[in-house]
């Protein structure tokens, strides 16, 4: 809700939330629910001052603004808590996110979820006791000498990353004080439920260079039925977590000897990735793409012509030492472009080979962080279904059309359409160092992105700063089953590179032109699109897409033949199936086949292998009764040439 005060009005009260009293259309039950208010675009909370005429706009819960103060607020209960504990205990950073809050703490010995019970009857006290969240401030030497009588080092750190003449404001609750700049609720009593949920090892400032700290996680909510509903989805997410999944289900491990982000990819989880490699292989050559293999590492000189190297090389394994001018140094590559980029000059190109699409099943290599590896989800080692598009300017809408056109059909045949989100990633203009090119090219690209959106017809947001060094791009972003979003497929519109690489054309008019390239994938990471399968599906994959389709539980010694033959007919029809010849009862050889999520059974007992027939169980629909082994056969070659989803 808005509201615009007359001017001189603002003199009639002395701070934000208190600012709705003189506003008498504001009804009590919303006064009680706002939580935090927006004047003239900043969000502010009760103890931010307010010396101008403004417009006013209130958030309760329902608001991200109002979550985000209230999930604030929320973690500085839990601050002081842990310091009422934990007097030597030092702080960190607390900030909301976006399904809750989290605080770091500089703690010996770490915390663990034992200690929770405790953490949390102190954070019950707190909010009982009612405290007003009181805002002071202080100039930045005073704030500087302040903190470090605290003993809190690392506040001392953040101030001094401030420039000189600034003004640091702080919050005191009660017997804690903690460096802040809001906005937060009120007091400390007008938090509803919370609840801590997980502690974690962080580096402080995201640097493995750097202290590690303990950070713990927690939830808040403004009522307690909702809590309860979150944590249950957080209980359904553990079990649908990949990082357990893979590994019960056999498709995945790590080997600390080995390395963190460098799986071992079992038979299972191979096989899934194969089934998708060749799906995507297939379904790009009959939309027009030629298929490379190039090299998995080249010369720096390659990287910085492409800017790579400049702009990238943090997150490059470096073979050789840079510093020596006279060596050759040579770095296992972060992305395929500038190698197809030599496939494309290989010979003169004109207008006619335009769009030029090539594609390749790309394994790449980034330096990720230790502290940044999840699973699946973010590897150091990974594979791509990378693409470039080297095309006239008159050429971009289309393909750009059937890029997402593409990156859409294979979102739809997995069943992930409905979980994804579109977002349109532009420079920073205040950030120029990060990209190259001038600013009226930047312009002009992300114009003509902007317009190939609209008129698509997509919903889409747009975020500042997550552009790529050499052009805007349309990031499909998608949430694991935490909440932590991630992007799966990007489409990038490339102004520049061309013209690094002296990639040209002959155009209708005889003249030579730099072709605008589209970088793009189809399914994104295939590792990460694994894991998001495994928790949209629990593990229980579509039957096309299942690594074991069919289980044949033999009933007896006397049916083995029968059963090894049954397996052979099936995979003679390309159908994935194998034999349990185990002596054990049929009830546990069922429920491990259960367990394995597997989605066909067929029982061979002695009365099926008189008859010729198959006893069928299906995952999804339990006993399916006897049938003739062409019936089954029909039956789920259907399924799988329909790609059904369970």
């Amino acid at each position: 809700m808005k509201i615009t005060f007359p001017a001189g009005s603002s003199r009639e009260f002395a701070n934000g939330l208190n600012a709705y009293e003189i506003a008498g259309e504001i009804s009590p039950r919303l006064k009680k629910a706002t939580l935090a208010a927006e004047v003239n675009g900043k969000v502010v909370d009760a103890a931010m001052p307010i010396d101008s005429d403004c417009t006013l706009r209130l958030f309760t819960f329902e608001d991200e603004q109002g979550r985000h103060a209230y999930r604030h607020t929320a973690s500085h209960i839990l601050a002081q808590a842990v310091k009422r504990l934990f007097p030597d205990a030092k702080l960190a950073i607390g900030p909301s996110i976006d399904n809750g809050f989290y605080y770091d703490f500089d703690i010996t010995p770490a915390l663990s979820v034992s200690d929770f019970e405790a953490i949390e009857k102190e954070m019950k006290k707190i909010v009982n006791a009612d405290y007003p969240l009181e805002r002071f401030e202080k100039p930045r030497e005073e704030a500087i000498a302040y903190v470090e009588s605290l003993g809190e080092i690392y506040k001392a750190e953040l101030i001094r990353d401030l420039p000189e003449d600034s003004i640091i404001s702080f919050y005191r609750q009660g017997d804690f004080v903690d460096l802040c700049a809001g906005p937060h609720l009120q007091s400390t009593g007008k938090i509803k439920a919370f609840k801590l949920i997980n502690v974690a090892g962080a580096y402080w400032r995201g640097s493995e260079k750097n202290r590690m700290l303990c950070r713990v996680y927690g939830t808040a909510f403004d009522k307690q039925a909702d809590l309860d509903e979150h944590i249950a989805k957080l209980e359904e997410a553990k079990k649908r977590d990949h990082n357990k999944l893979g590994r019960e289900l056999e498709l995945f491990t790590t080997v600390d000897i080995i390395g963190q982000g460098l799986p071992i990819m079992l038979p299972k989880g191979t096989k899934v990735l194969q089934i998708l490699q060749r799906m995507v292989e297939d379904e790009e050559q009959r939309r027009g793409y030629l298929l490379t293999k190039t090299p998995l590492m080249a010369k720096s000189d390659l990287y910085k012509i492409s800017g790579h190297w400049n702009h990238y090389r943090d997150g490059m394994f470096i073979i050789g030492d840079p510093e020596d001018e006279e060596a050759e140094v040579l770095a296992l590559r972060p992305m395929t472009c500038p190698f197809q980029f030599m496939a494309y000059q290989t010979r003169s190109r004109s207008y006619r080979d335009l769009p030029m699409r090539l594609s390749e099943t790309s394994t790449l290599f980034r330096n990720e962080a230790s502290g940044e590896m999840h699973g699946l989800i973010r590897l150091r080692q990974f594979t791509i279904s990378e693409g470039h598009i080297a095309c006239a300017p008159n050429q971009v809408a289309e393909e750009f059309r059937g890029c997402l056109d593409l990156a859409k059909h294979f979102l739809e045949v997995l069943g992930l359409d409905e979980d994804v989100s579109f977002r349109f990633s532009k420079w920073d203009e205040d950030n120029k160092d990060k990209y190259i090119g001038d600013k009226e090219s930047w312009e002009y690209t992300q114009d003509m992105m902007r317009h190939i959106l609209d008129d698509i017809g997509i919903e889409y947001k747009e975020a500042s700063g997550e552009a790529a060094f050499y052009g805007p791009k349309l990031d499909i972003q998608i949430k694991n089953v935490h909440g932590k979003e991630d992007t799966l497929i990007t489409i990038q519109i490339d102004f520049q590179l061309a013209e690094r690489f002296g990639m040209v054309y002959t155009d209708t008019d005889g003249e030579k032109k730099y072709p605008i390239v589209l970088h793009r994938t189809s399914i994104g990471c295939y590792e990460r699109t694994l894991a998001l399968l495994i928790e949209k599906y629990a593990g229980a994959f579509p039957t096309w897409l299942a690594p074991v389709q069919v289980k044949v539980l033999a009933m007896t010694d006397r049916t083995h033949e029968a059963s090894i033959e049954l397996v052979e007919k099936l995979q003679d029809y390309g159908i994935r199936a194998e034999t349990d010849l185990r002596s054990e009862k049929l009830g546990y050889k069922i429920r491990e086949a259960q367990l394995q999520k597997i989605p066909y059974m067929i029982i061979l007992g002695d009365k099926e292998v008189e008859n010729a027939m198959l006893a069928v169980r299906s995952r999804k629909d339990g006993d399916l009764g006897t049938m003739r082994a062409t019936d089954f056969i029909e039956l789920i070659q259907k399924e799988i040439r329909q790609k059904a989803r369970d």
